[in-house]
């Protein structure tokens, strides 16, 4: 999506002149934005001009959450053992599965890593991406 009709980019300029969007540095700023994109992501029938004002401002808010607001990630074994409490399965289940008792013992403890043929295994066995375990 290009703008060039020279009515389209009236269109934009007047949008950002209402929008006034720029780097969002406080909550209320990003709570300002997240309304603008609900508006514009639930009108039926948007222009090009809206549909560029939406990029713009879910780039902002994306930067904005990437700083603020980081998605935490889990070790592979912190993953392992959240599966493995919230399915009912017991170290027991996964030999064989991974390897010995005593690879899985070290595995779900953390003393040992998940390999990649390990990773692919959990990942059948759980029904999961095995990209969690690595």
């Amino acid at each position: 999506m290009t703008l060039t009709l020279d009515k389209d980019k009236q269109d934009y300029a007047q949008l950002l002149t209402n929008a006034l969007p720029k780097i969002i540095e406080t909550e209320a700023e990003y709570d300002q934005a997240l309304g603008q994109v609900e508006t514009l992501v639930f009108k039926a029938e948007k222009s090009l001009a809206e549909q560029a004002l939406l990029k713009l401002l879910v780039l902002l808010i994306e930067q904005y959450e990437d700083t603020h607001h980081p998605i935490p990630t889990a070790s592979p074994q912190a993953v392992l053992y959240h599966l493995m409490e919230s399915n009912g399965v017991k170290q027991s289940d996964l030999v064989g599965v991974i390897g010995s008792s005593g690879v899985v013992s070290e595995v779900v403890n953390g003393k040992r890593g998940i390999s990649k043929a390990q990773a692919k295994a959990l990942g059948e066995f759980f029904g999961v991406d095995f990209s969690l375990f690595i």
